[in-house]
């Protein structure tokens, strides 16, 4: 267990995971889920948050030319790892072996910061691991599946690594709109090809970022990937793309035992 949070932490935060430590805990598990890990032997200790204020400078591109935007890439890249650093490190000082339910999210809109400055906020419940078990890695593990996704998980012999992402931010050149000038060229049906390339190429690299965060980890898979793309209100020619997921491998690769899994029957009584 470290006594050790970043030295932005509030006295606020540090009563607050005093109080999850020594008394109760705070959760945003569902009561199923709750009811699934608890059988499992999962112990919810406490709600762990980090946040970033960050300020995203800009890049610019030639108007006709499909490019990633490699500075603003980055930034958006740092900071989302530093909102997920500092709820690490909440958990850490809880004694947990990981962070499961976490969710990545861009804020704010609404607190009167000027167009560069985002808010990155990493949430997740901080738990530990079943009696007799140990998590292999030096720091807690981070997974965005719900309880019942980590439930069969656990059943089925795998066990959750870490949080994997890997985003691009692009700029699409601007001259595939000028192939469709012509009003007669606007009425026919037909592939932006320009387009689709630059979208095309954007998105493999944030999935081939992916999963090299992955491969680095030591996992076999990753489970759960969602990819997304959001113009974020930079220029109307550039998104970012984003991938992300939780990498796994089996258990008995981590040196802990395997729980067979079980099926059971389930009727709905809603229909």
């Amino acid at each position: 267990m470290s006594d050790l949070l970043p030295e932005s932490a509030t006295r606020e935060e540090r009563q607050r995971l005093t109080e999850n430590r020594e008394r109760l805990f705070t959760s945003d598990l569902s009561v199923s889920e709750f009811a699934l890990l608890y059988e499992l032997g999962y112990t919810p200790l406490g709600l762990v948050m980090g946040t970033c204020v960050y300020q995203v400078g800009y890049q610019n591109a030639a108007w006709t030319e499909s490019v990633e935007l490699n500075g603003v890439t980055q930034a958006m890249y740092t900071a989302r790892h530093l909102a997920m650093s500092r709820m690490v490190a909440e958990a850490s000082f809880l004694g947990a072996d990981g962070i499961v339910g976490m969710r990545l999210e861009l804020g704010g809109k609404h607190l009167g910061l000027a167009n560069n400055m985002l808010e990155f906020i990493a949430v997740g419940t901080a738990v530990r691991l079943p009696r007799g078990e140990q998590h292999p890695g030096s720091e807690p593990f981070t997974s965005d599946l719900n309880g019942q996704d980590l439930y069969k998980l656990h059943r089925i012999g795998f066990l959750p690594v870490s949080l994997v992402m890997g985003n691009c931010v692009y700029h699409v050149a601007a001259q595939a709109v000028s192939q469709y000038a012509a009003p007669s060229q606007l009425r026919e049906n037909g592939e932006n090809k320009v387009y689709t390339q630059a979208i095309y190429h954007a998105r493999e690299l944030a999935m081939d970022r992916m999963q090299a965060e992955a491969l680095n980890g030591g996992a076999s898979g990753i489970v759960g990937v969602q990819v997304s793309e959001h113009a974020r209100g930079w220029d109307k020619q550039v998104f970012e793309f984003m991938a992300i997921g939780t990498s796994i491998r089996r258990r008995d690769a981590a040196g802990l035992h395997s729980v067979p899994a079980t099926t059971q029957v389930v009727l709905n009584l809603n229909d």
